[in-house]
Protein backbone atom coordinates (compact mmCIF):
# COMPACT_ATOMS: atom_id res chain seq x y z
CA UNK A 1 0.00 0.00 0.00
CA UNK A 2 1.30 3.46 -0.90
CA UNK A 3 2.48 5.76 1.91
CA UNK A 4 0.88 9.05 2.86
CA UNK A 5 2.71 12.04 1.38
CA UNK A 6 3.17 15.64 2.54
CA UNK A 7 -0.14 16.64 0.89
CA UNK A 8 -2.03 14.85 3.67
CA UNK A 9 -0.57 17.42 6.10
CA UNK A 10 -1.53 20.51 4.07
CA UNK A 11 -4.66 21.29 6.08
CA UNK A 12 -5.63 21.92 9.69
CA UNK A 13 -4.06 19.93 12.56
CA UNK A 14 -7.38 18.77 14.07
CA UNK A 15 -8.51 17.03 10.86
CA UNK A 16 -5.08 15.44 10.42
CA UNK A 17 -4.93 14.22 14.01
CA UNK A 18 -8.35 12.59 13.70
CA UNK A 19 -7.65 10.98 10.32
CA UNK A 20 -4.30 9.51 11.37
CA UNK A 21 -6.08 7.13 13.76
CA UNK A 22 -5.80 3.64 12.28
CA UNK A 23 -2.92 4.51 9.93
CA UNK A 24 0.34 2.56 10.25
CA UNK A 25 3.47 4.46 11.31
CA UNK A 26 6.70 2.80 10.11
CA UNK A 27 10.19 3.58 11.36
CA UNK A 28 13.31 1.53 10.52
CA UNK A 29 11.83 -1.96 10.75
CA UNK A 30 9.21 -1.20 13.40
CA UNK A 31 5.57 -0.39 12.75
CA UNK A 32 2.44 0.34 14.73
CA UNK A 33 -1.15 1.34 14.12
CA UNK A 34 -1.72 4.89 15.34
CA UNK A 35 -4.32 4.67 18.12
CA UNK A 36 -3.86 8.06 19.82
CA UNK A 37 -2.93 11.56 18.62
CA UNK A 38 -3.29 15.16 19.76
CA UNK A 39 -3.64 18.32 17.69
CA UNK A 40 -1.93 21.64 18.47
CA UNK A 41 -2.74 24.87 16.62
CA UNK A 42 -0.08 27.45 15.75
CA UNK A 43 -2.29 30.42 16.67
CA UNK A 44 -4.30 30.93 19.84
CA UNK A 45 -3.37 27.59 21.41
CA UNK A 46 -1.45 28.21 24.64
CA UNK A 47 -0.33 24.55 24.76
CA UNK A 48 1.36 24.73 21.35
CA UNK A 49 5.11 25.42 21.24
CA UNK A 50 4.51 28.25 18.76
CA UNK A 51 2.67 30.14 21.49
CA UNK A 52 5.80 30.56 23.65
CA UNK A 53 8.83 29.40 21.63
CA UNK A 54 10.26 31.60 18.88
CA UNK A 55 12.23 28.56 17.64
CA UNK A 56 8.94 26.71 17.02
CA UNK A 57 7.57 29.66 15.05
CA UNK A 58 10.78 29.65 12.95
CA UNK A 59 10.41 25.90 12.44
CA UNK A 60 6.88 26.39 11.04
CA UNK A 61 8.09 29.19 8.75
CA UNK A 62 11.11 27.27 7.45
CA UNK A 63 9.75 23.72 7.00
CA UNK A 64 7.12 22.09 4.85
CA UNK A 65 4.04 20.11 5.79
CA UNK A 66 4.84 16.57 6.88
CA UNK A 67 8.20 17.40 8.48
CA UNK A 68 9.07 15.72 11.79
CA UNK A 69 9.07 18.05 14.80
CA UNK A 70 10.84 16.14 17.58
CA UNK A 71 11.71 17.62 20.95
CA UNK A 72 12.98 16.50 24.34
CA UNK A 73 10.23 16.74 26.96
CA UNK A 74 11.41 17.64 30.49
CA UNK A 75 14.93 16.53 29.49
CA UNK A 76 13.82 12.88 29.53
CA UNK A 77 11.67 11.75 26.59
CA UNK A 78 11.73 12.53 22.88
CA UNK A 79 8.25 13.35 21.54
CA UNK A 80 7.35 12.89 17.87
CA UNK A 81 5.12 15.40 16.08
CA UNK A 82 4.37 16.12 12.44
CA UNK A 83 4.15 19.68 11.11
CA UNK A 84 0.77 20.55 9.59
CA UNK A 85 0.49 23.59 7.29
CA UNK A 86 -2.74 24.31 5.50
CA UNK A 87 -4.86 27.20 4.28
CA UNK A 88 -7.03 26.92 7.41
CA UNK A 89 -4.28 26.72 9.99
CA UNK A 90 -0.88 25.38 10.93
CA UNK A 91 0.31 23.41 13.91
CA UNK A 92 1.44 19.97 14.96
CA UNK A 93 0.07 16.49 15.49
CA UNK A 94 1.63 14.65 18.42
CA UNK A 95 1.78 10.86 18.09
CA UNK A 96 0.68 9.67 21.56
CA UNK A 97 0.26 5.89 21.20
CA UNK A 98 0.63 2.97 18.79
CA UNK A 99 -0.56 -0.61 18.67
CA UNK A 100 2.62 -2.54 17.79
CA UNK A 101 2.39 -4.37 14.45
CA UNK A 102 5.93 -5.38 13.48
CA UNK A 103 9.43 -5.14 14.88
CA UNK A 104 8.00 -5.89 18.32
CA UNK A 105 11.17 -7.69 19.45
CA UNK A 106 13.26 -4.55 18.84
CA UNK A 107 10.63 -2.39 20.54
CA UNK A 108 10.65 -4.68 23.57
CA UNK A 109 14.45 -4.56 23.80
CA UNK A 110 14.56 -0.77 23.65
CA UNK A 111 11.78 -0.43 26.23
CA UNK A 112 12.91 -3.28 28.48
CA UNK A 113 9.45 -4.86 28.57
CA UNK A 114 7.63 -7.54 26.62
CA UNK A 115 4.08 -6.40 27.41
CA UNK A 116 2.69 -5.27 24.04
CA UNK A 117 0.00 -2.99 25.54
CA UNK A 118 2.65 -0.90 27.28
CA UNK A 119 5.30 -0.70 24.55
CA UNK A 120 3.98 2.44 22.85
CA UNK A 121 1.24 3.63 25.25
CA UNK A 122 2.46 7.21 25.62
CA UNK A 123 4.48 9.63 23.51
CA UNK A 124 7.78 9.01 25.32
CA UNK A 125 7.31 5.24 25.30
CA UNK A 126 6.44 5.39 21.60
CA UNK A 127 9.67 7.15 20.58
CA UNK A 128 11.80 4.92 22.80
CA UNK A 129 10.20 1.75 21.39
CA UNK A 130 10.53 2.95 17.79
CA UNK A 131 14.11 4.17 18.25
CA UNK A 132 13.29 7.80 17.45
CA UNK A 133 15.60 10.49 18.84
CA UNK A 134 16.48 14.13 18.32
CA UNK A 135 18.23 13.37 15.02
CA UNK A 136 14.75 12.98 13.46
CA UNK A 137 13.92 16.66 14.13
CA UNK A 138 13.44 18.58 10.89
CA UNK A 139 13.49 15.43 8.72
CA UNK A 140 11.13 14.95 5.83
CA UNK A 141 10.58 11.30 6.71
CA UNK A 142 7.46 10.53 4.66
CA UNK A 143 8.17 7.81 2.11
CA UNK A 144 11.90 7.78 2.96
CA UNK A 145 12.71 4.10 2.52
CA UNK A 146 11.96 2.46 5.86
CA UNK A 147 10.07 5.44 7.29
CA UNK A 148 6.57 6.67 6.58
CA UNK A 149 2.86 6.40 7.26
CA UNK A 150 0.53 4.02 5.43
CA UNK A 151 -3.13 5.04 5.14
CA UNK A 152 -5.80 3.33 7.19
CA UNK A 153 -6.82 -0.01 5.64
CA UNK A 154 -10.30 -0.06 7.15
CA UNK A 155 -12.50 2.47 8.87
CA UNK A 156 -12.04 2.83 12.61
CA UNK A 157 -14.26 4.48 15.19
CA UNK A 158 -12.56 7.57 16.60
CA UNK A 159 -13.25 9.19 19.97
CA UNK A 160 -12.53 12.92 20.52
CA UNK A 161 -11.45 13.75 24.06
CA UNK A 162 -9.76 16.63 25.95
CA UNK A 163 -5.96 16.75 25.61
CA UNK A 164 -3.90 15.39 28.50
CA UNK A 165 -0.48 16.00 30.05
CA UNK A 166 -0.58 19.78 29.55
CA UNK A 167 -1.35 22.70 31.87
CA UNK A 168 -3.11 24.99 29.35
CA UNK A 169 -5.70 24.24 26.69
CA UNK A 170 -6.80 20.96 28.27
CA UNK A 171 -10.45 21.74 27.57
CA UNK A 172 -10.02 21.44 23.79
CA UNK A 173 -11.31 18.07 22.52
CA UNK A 174 -8.25 17.61 20.31
CA UNK A 175 -7.06 14.26 21.60
CA UNK A 176 -8.17 11.43 19.36
CA UNK A 177 -8.18 7.73 20.20
CA UNK A 178 -9.36 4.57 18.51
CA UNK A 179 -12.54 3.51 20.31
CA UNK A 180 -11.93 0.57 22.63
CA UNK A 181 -8.17 0.36 22.01
CA UNK A 182 -6.22 -1.13 24.91
CA UNK A 183 -3.01 0.45 23.57
CA UNK A 184 -3.82 4.11 24.35
CA UNK A 185 -1.94 6.03 27.06
CA UNK A 186 -5.12 6.73 28.99
CA UNK A 187 -8.71 5.71 28.34
CA UNK A 188 -10.86 8.58 27.05
CA UNK A 189 -13.15 10.40 29.47
CA UNK A 190 -15.70 10.90 26.70
CA UNK A 191 -17.15 7.74 25.18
Amino acid sequence: MKSIGPGFFRRDPVSCARELIGCVFEWDGCAGRIVETEAYAERGDEACHTFFRPSARRFVAEHGAGTAYVYLNYGMHWLFNVLVKGPHGCGFVLFRALEPVSGVEGMSERRGTGKSEGLCSGPGKLTQAMGIGGDAHGRRFLGEGTRGIRPVAERVEVVADPRIGISKGQELPWRFTEAGSRFVSRKPVVS
